[in-house]
């Protein structure tokens, strides 16, 4: 058959299918077999109900759109390059090389149209849901009657693959709650996974699941019907109280000989295979990355339907900054991100005599500080706010109080709640944080070094920092936790010593706009004076001295609650005519970046008796301890009894402190 016979979305749907093919094919790698299958009901949300802005991608009421089966990446990057965005067809020839800006999985902010970086099962699912709870928020916090200027939806298709996840669960489960509207999810059913069929491992009834979550459910049992696809999301967009998920059967690999075999989930069909491909939808075999002139004109015509969309949005917006000055202004400021000026000269220090407190606690008062300046700080714990003092004075519950309240509960769903920060950050005119105990870290992980890769302004909050937090015992006190969080590139990681350094690591956290972990203590700390020590802006350099010890024969470096022991020690020290400098190191990673010469100043190279001192893991700190230094942290799980006696019976004492010190001098 000719593709000149072919409808004109038809001939769309196909030139997406050998686009793709192609790139796989001239990279030798790559994912064939969901874009064959997944192309029409892509294209038929595409085309029809995307609302987007190629000319300008950043368009804050833009659709979302989220390819969370990242590994049908070349679908996408087909469509982004027809529909106009920065994406040539030698980009689309360039797919998985070195720099190119089509890689293996969508990366985000390296391709201009991607909305968030996938590859990782069931992450663009929970992100997903966070975009939909930022444009809720907006939405609450923003429109006015007759003023929808925050009126988008967040679409997302996601695999077998996706669903089996358990994050995806976690993120199903609170969107259903939440009962987002806005969110509608397009899943492609095809019955296939790496190792086989599907029915290997997954034989749930997905419809049945997701009623019980609280969702919309639809079912449409031939993908290449794209009017069936189309009707159903316009069904979805009619329920307004509930998330939808359209359960769309497919077949891998359709038109290739390779159709419904795993292997052509993840390799090249192979130039036979590929031939035989393109005669099955009437194409040229000879031809390879060919777009049929008719295609061209209907992705103009799009181009054109999405630009009225967006003049259309800019009028309106421009009817509510008259009608709502103030209104219109601060919505201008959440959706540039401008930092609020009045924020620092507000932050209030703590007092020394304002007795002991939990950095934990004070990281609760800054919080209600920042909140007066930066009204879209938004976020929650995983139900354990009063644990991690991270409830927002004055405000109720999102989704039950109202849907413009500051305080989100996330339930007892770490990993979600990690990806779906990550999605609201995503999205824009948000500053979400989440919060939980350190330990329960390795939940998020995965979440976090997404972030990381995609250098979100996501702010993670994990408290109960250490074995300092007493009875809970080994199963709650974080040994290697810090270190491995470090080691993530990207991520900045600030675990403050007091008060004072909790502030200061906020202000880092807001004004940064980077992935950021706060690390806060359960138990009391005493406060750093603030006129005493250059708090502020030693936490701005990640590390700095905080006694004036010109020539030192040792150097205390100490993260945390473990600096007021090394403080104490080198007052010990000084009492035995030893000189002991004593530097807080709230950020490794803050610090390293700094120059040379600061860093000199701080921790001269001459000076190679180090004593390191930190509640954790030692590995991490070996290399700058060096050969003449040592570590005093831990490297076996923690205990169950009070805090101040665990603290003690691993060495954490201001004598034990001292008596490692005096052997690294006497070495």
């Amino acid at each position: 058959m000719s593709s000149k016979k072919k409808n004109a979305d038809q001939l769309a749907i196909d030139t997406l299918r050998l686009l793709s093919v192609d790139m796989v094919e001239k990279a030798k790698s790559g994912h064939p077999g969901m874009p064959l299958g997944a192309a029409p009901f892509v294209y038929a949300l595409w085309s029809k109900y995307l609302n987007i802005s190629p000319s300008n991608p950043e368009w804050f009421n833009r659709d979302r759109f989220i390819l969370s089966a990242g590994h049908g990446c070349a679908l996408l990057y087909s469509l982004l390059h027809l529909s106009g965005f920065n994406l040539s067809m030698d980009d689309l020839k360039s797919f998985r090389q070195w720099g190119s800006k089509t890689p293996g999985h969508p990366e985000y902010g390296r391709t201009q149209g991607v909305e968030a970086a996938t590859g990782p099962l069931g992450q663009g699912f929970a992100m997903g849901v966070g975009m939909a709870i930022a444009e809720r928020t907006l939405a609450g916090c923003f429109n006015k009657p007759g003023f929808p200027i925050v009126d988008h939806y967040t679409y997302v298709v996601v695999s077998d693959g996706d669903l089996m996840e358990g994050i995806a669960s976690e993120a199903a489960s609170l969107a259903g709650t939440l009962k987002l509207g806005k969110l509608i999810y397009l899943y492609d059913d095809n019955d296939i996974s790496i190792e086989g069929s599907s029915s290997l491992a997954f034989t749930e009834n997905v419809r049945e699941r997701f009623d019980a979550y609280g969702w919309h459910t639809q079912a449409i049992k031939d993908g290449n019907d794209i009017k069936a696809v189309q009707s159903a999301i316009a069904a979805a967009q009619k329920v307004h109280d509930k998330p939808s998920i359209i359960i769309i059967t497919t077949r891998i690999g359709y038109g290739s000989p390779m159709e419904g075999d795993a292997a052509v989930h993840g390799e090249p069909l192979g130039w036979d295979a590929v031939r035989k491909t393109k005669e099955f939808f009437g194409f040229d075999p000879g031809k390879s990355f060919y777009v049929p002139r008719e295609v061209t004109a209907n992705f103009d015509a799009l181009k054109k339907k999405w630009a009225k969309k967006e003049k259309e949005w800019i009028k309106l917006f421009e009817k509510y900054k008259e009608q709502y000055p103030k209104e219109g202004k601060l919505f201008e400021k959440y959706m540039t991100g401008h930092i609020n000026r009045n924020l620092k000269p507000n932050l209030l220090p703590f007092k020394v005599e304002d007795g002991p407190i939990a950095t934990r606690t004070a990281s609760g008062k800054v919080m209600n500080q920042i909140e007066l300046y930066m009204t879209e700080f938004l976020g929650g714990s995983a139900d354990l706010a009063p644990s991690t003092k991270t409830l927002l004075k004055g405000h109720g519950s999102f989704g039950i109080a109202g849907m413009c309240e500051r305080n989100l509960h996330f339930g007892v769903r770490e990993h979600a709640m990690g990806a779906i920060v990550n999605g609201m950050a995503l999205h824009g005119g948000i500053i979400p944080y989440s919060a939980t105990f350190l330990a329960f870290s390795d939940y998020m992980r995965p979440s976090i070094r997404l972030a990381a890769i995609m250098q979100t302004h996501s702010i993670f909050i994990f408290t109960h920092d250490s074995i300092g937090l007493g009875e809970d015992g080994p199963t709650h006190q974080p040994v290697e936790q810090l270190s491995s969080l470090r080691m993530i590139p990207g991520l900045t990681v600030i675990r403050p010593a007091d008060a004072n350094e909790t502030l200061s690591a906020w202000y880092y956290a807001i004004v940064n706009k980077l992935p950021v972990v706060l690390v806060f203590s359960r138990q009391n700390l005493p406060v750093l004076d603030s006129t005493k020590y250059n708090v502020f802006e030693g936490v701005e350099k990640g590390g700095y001295a905080l006694n004036d010890e010109q020539k030192p024969e040792i150097i205390l470096i100490a993260t945390g609650s473990e600096v007021h022991p090394a403080l104490a020690a080198a007052e010990k020290l000084k009492e035995k005519k030893i000189r002991a400098r004593v530097v807080s190191m709230p950020s490794y990673e803050i610090f390293m970046k700094q120059p040379q010469a600061y860093r000199d100043a701080v921790i001269p190279p001459k000076n190679k008796k180090r004593l390191i001192i930190e509640a954790g893991s030692t590995s991490f700190w070996r290399g700058l301890a060096g050969d003449e230094g040592d570590v005093l942290g831990v490297d076996t799980f923690g205990a169950s009894a009070p805090g101040k006696i665990v603290m003690e019976k691993y060495g954490f004492t201001v004598e034990n402190v001292v008596a490692k010190a005096l052997s690294l001098i006497n070495n």
